[in-house]
């Protein structure tokens, strides 16, 4: 690895704008942005998927790879990635650094605590947990209603005895009350740390805040608690991207970590606007498939940032497509399965399609994957009007993407300058009306359904006037339904919308598409059984 000081000398960061965290990594200053505000942006391509296997299809793997193979055919490059979570690291996916010859370094350090962000983004959250109850305990002058605390406590860590749980029990004087933890990637504060690109801006978020209500109905947030100044505190550092290298040398910003099938599945905003400055192409990443982690970037987070989207990579995979022509793992061969599950493919390429974006589908090449299937994808593809470029850079490194790489560039070379996009919805329709757009323009839903309990929350959103908020849908990641046993490309299917969350903070309105979990569990031989750190402090097992 290269010092990460020679690192950031290469893109042009001074030493007063960097802040070393040890020999491979650094946090960046956002006040850079100020030096370099005259410089022209770079290109910016986003990096998304079909419906994946509950291991992923190598999205990671192929943003990694792309910037290895740009570098190679000599362009200026760099990555914006989430940052990973403990709880999936230790449960059944393992670390969320890529693989192979395609890795973010250094790997343990970024996968385990990394700078620290993931634990002060659950010290501001905890920190508001308690400051709700200390008020209950010294008075209630609020007039907060016991029953109707909506803010929860939180651990980055899968533990689903944490689900439910008492709090208050025992002779302490305080309320026995009812409670709940999410895993840190779900916090509404991880969710504005995507977006906060100023201590200014990141005080006004956390004031909005919505805690609970009070006996008579009315919204009480963090800014009436006076909370925000101390959990701005505790997030000093945090707002800073991280900047960290590729296996061979491509420089990253790993920055900020929601999920993608809760919240809007994306690194930071000031990570990308920084990247923009300092590179010719950014390859960023969005959670899970084009129905949720590209829907969520384009309607919401570069409308929000005001930044353009160049191009989109859709990466595939064989066994997914497999996967969802409903190929079980007991199952051999798999042509016919391959042949069925094709549909969901072309279901991306057309959500990808109807937003006006350039696209280019590459496919995650795997060790079993045969010539014929191979020819047979391509043939599928080149009727959609695109040619499948092979990735290899889990084997190959950034040689394994030289030709993903070359068509990036000559697409994005042939493209018209970023011209309107056909977004999913208006910022200024009603929330109910956004709702009914994503459901039916993105996932083609023929019908949608409101539960009593949301309409409920609808009616407030009016009351309250919320209308403003942007939906984040929270569904889940195996299917473009909210029934993660329909694969492929189902059509005439119902949505249900089951409730609906109000995170005014970060101004999001999030739908609940059937079950969504927001405390995962460990599965019953966790990664965490292989894990192991020898005597020269070299950690194994976690990749």
């Amino acid at each position: 690895m290269k010092y990460v000081g020679q690192i950031a000398k290469e893109l042009g960061i001074t030493d007063d704008e960097l802040d070393l965290y040890g020999k491979y990594m650094a946090k960046v200053n956002p006040d850079i942005l100020g030096r370099l505000a005259g410089k022209k942006n770079g290109k910016l391509i986003l990096v998304t998927a079909i419906n994946p296997t509950s291991a992923g299809e190598g999205k990671t793997t192929t943003t990694i790879g792309l910037s290895q193979g740009l570098m190679k055919i000599g362009k200026k490059a760099m990555v914006t990635i989430r940052e990973p979570s403990l709880g999936p690291n230790f449960g059944i996916k393992g670390g969320g650094t890529g693989g192979g010859k395609c890795q973010l370094l250094p790997a343990d350090e970024i996968n385990l605590n990394f700078t620290g962000d993931f634990p002060a983004i659950s010290a501001a959250h905890n920190l508001l947990s308690a400051i709700v109850n200390n008020h209950v305990f010294h008075g209630n002058e609020l007039g907060f209603d016991l029953k109707k605390i909506s803010w929860k406590r939180t651990i980055d860590m899968n533990d689903r005895s944490l689900r439910q749980i008492l709090v208050g029990i025992g002779d302490q004087g305080g309320a026995l009350v009812e409670d709940t933890f999410l895993i840190t990637p779900a916090s509404e504060i991880m969710a504005i740390m995507g977006f906060a690109e100023d201590y200014e801006g990141l005080k006004d978020m956390l004031s909005k805040i919505t805690v609970g209500y009070s006996r008579e109905g009315k919204r009480l947030t963090a800014g009436d608690l006076k909370a925000q100044g101390a959990m701005a505190a505790l997030l000093k550092n945090t707002i800073k991207p991280n900047l960290v290298q590729t296996t061979e040398g491509v420089p990253g910003f790993v920055h900020i970590g929601p999920f993608g099938n809760i919240a809007h599945g994306h690194n930071s905003v000031i990570a990308d606007k920084i990247a923009l400055k300092l590179a010719d192409y950014v390859i960023t990443e969005a959670g899970f498939g084009s129905d949720l982690g590209a829907q969520k970037f384009v309607d919401i987070v570069m409308r929000r940032a005001g930044y353009d989207l160049d191009l989109v990579v859709l990466v595939v995979s064989i066994k997914a497509l497999k996967h969802n022509g409903g190929m079980k793992p007991k199952d051999e061969g798999g042509m016919e399965f391959l042949q069925k599950g094709v549909e969901n493919l072309f279901y991306h390429i057309n959500n990808i399609e109807r937003y006006g974006l350039p696209l280019v589908v590459s496919l995650n090449r795997f060790k079993d994957d045969t010539e014929e299937e191979i020819k047979f994808l391509r043939m599928e593809t080149e009727k959609k009007g695109y040619n499948l470029v092979l990735n290899e850079g889990y084997l190959k490194g950034g040689d394994g993407s030289v030709e993903l790489a070359r068509t990036v560039v000559d697409v994005l070379d042939k493209s018209a300058p970023p011209g309107k996009i056909n977004f999913t919805y208006e910022r200024d329709e009603q929330v109910k009306t956004k709702i009914d757009k994503v459901a039916s323009k993105v996932y083609g839903a023929s019908k949608i359904e409101y539960s009593k309990k949301a309409m409920k929350v609808l009616k407030r959103v009016k009351d309250e006037n919320l209308e403003f908020l942007d939906v984040c849908m929270a569904k889940t990641q195996y299917s473009i339904t909210d029934d993660q046993t329909k694969l492929g490309w189902p059509k005439n299917f119902t949505i249900a919308i089951e409730d609906i969350m109000l995170s005014t903070g970060v101004g999001f309105a999030v739908p609940l598409l059937g079950e969504i979990m927001t405390m995962p569990g460990l599965p019953k031989h966790p990664i965490s059984e292989e894990v192991n750190i020898d005597e020269a402090g070299n950690i194994t097992g976690l990749l």
